[in-house]
């Protein structure tokens, strides 16, 4: 089989679990992280890197790989994995989200996605198949079917026809799927729609069961909603997807969005807030978030977190890497990348070990307890 799952342990007081998610390529521990490499590399940071940051899985985006190289020169190239060097696992999104967030240079119908291509302007067309042909010839490991977004917000009746028009492609996704992919090699989620309406979630779901999916990932969230809608939404659907497969939230988010959604039941989590955010001169620490643009970082001799052991913050002070950024030094990319990447591969390494401990309660109530302190230290 292309993936196996198997569930390690559960939290009894939460709906936390660990589990093990194994592709043909890589051993994945869950909880996970997945950086995202939407042009075939995570932003400032090289495969070497991520290999030394034990990342066994990254995310490449389907429609800007579309648009460039194209699929075409990534499959005469060996594939995705050969193409950017990068030998373990590989999920790609559907390029539905991408195409939601044109907004006015698309136009959605029921054959698919007719859009125009920020690059360019070229008129170009994604459907189902279009896009499980893209995501086939890149090679991913997990391919997500193709789903449409609904902005937010969204009618009731808005997310109705969103989830219909989702679950009809859906279907046209697996039946493309089982017909070319290689199946020992790839296999294929389905993404859950309905906004943040409970009884959409669950019509939703039970329509791409009735399909089939190696995974199920919930979409549509992290939209631009409130923070308790999001957390509301995937407590009551993150349960309810099948216990025996890898449940993931797609695009999400905080360090605390992921604590938070663990104790929900999910699985797996992707997100571009720790490249982007280094990028604009903000990294992650045990105590909150540093904006290192911030003058009183000048002097600063501390390292970015005395609690983490990554080389950055072994080696490098607040005020280097402050004064890299002020530059406009490519190196601040990469220092501030690296060290918000290890962020976040550690916070889920240290929420494995707890529920393997059985003391994952006693995490999440310290982990709220700091953030509730870094908010207060923000405030004054």
């Amino acid at each position: 089989m292309s993936l196996r799952f198997e569930v390690l342990a559960r939290d009894a007081a939460t709906e936390a679990r660990r589990g093990r998610l194994t592709t043909t390529r890589s051993v994945i521990e869950t909880p996970v992280f997945m950086p995202v490499g939407t042009a075939a590399t995570v932003k400032a940071l090289t495969q070497e890197m991520l290999e030394a940051l034990d990342a066994r899985i990254i995310l490449g985006n389907t429609y800007h790989l579309f648009l460039r190289p194209g699929q075409g020169v990534i499959r005469e190239l060996g594939g995705l994995h050969r193409f950017m060097g990068w030998p373990r696992s590989i999920l790609t999104d559907s390029g539905g989200y991408q195409v939601f967030s044109l907004g006015e240079l698309r136009v959605v119908r029921e054959e698919g996605v007719a859009f125009r291509s920020h690059l360019d302007g070229a008129q170009l067309f994604i459907s189902p198949e279009i896009s499980m042909e893209i995501q086939i010839a890149l090679g991913a490991d997990i391919v997500m079917a193709f789903d449409e977004c609904p902005p937010y917000p969204a009618s009731h009746e808005q997310a109705r026809r969103s989830l219909e028009l989702t679950e009809r492609w859906a279907r046209r996704c697996r039946t493309y799927f089982d017909a070319h992919a290689d199946h020992g090699r790839q296999c294929l989620f389905g993404i859950v729609q309905g906004g943040i309406y409970p009884d959409l979630r669950a019509r939703s779901l039970e329509g791409l069961l009735g399909i089939g999916f190696a995974g199920y990932a919930i979409g549509g969230l992290s939209v631009g909603e409130e923070k308790r809608h999001m957390y509301d939404t995937t407590a009551f659907i993150a349960p309810r997807l099948p216990a025996d497969k890898p449940r993931y939230l797609m695009g999400v988010g905080t360090p605390a969005d992921l604590v938070e959604s663990v104790a929900r039941g999910v699985d797996m989590f992707d997100c571009v807030m720790p490249t982007r955010h280094a990028r604009n001169g903000t990294v992650f620490t045990s105590e909150g978030k540093l904006n290192l643009r911030n003058a009183r970082y000048i002097r600063d001799d501390q390292p970015l977190d005395a609690a983490c052991d990554c080389f950055v913050c072994r080696r490098y002070s607040r005020a280097y890497v402050a004064h890299l950024m002020r530059a406009g030094e490519i190196l601040a990319s990469v220092l501030a990348t690296y060290h918000n990447v290890h962020h976040y591969l550690d916070l889920m390494r240290r929420i494995r070990h707890a529920l393997e401990q059985g003391e994952f309660g006693r995490f999440a109530a310290e982990f709220r307890h700091r953030q509730h302190l870094s908010e207060e230290s923000d405030s004054t």
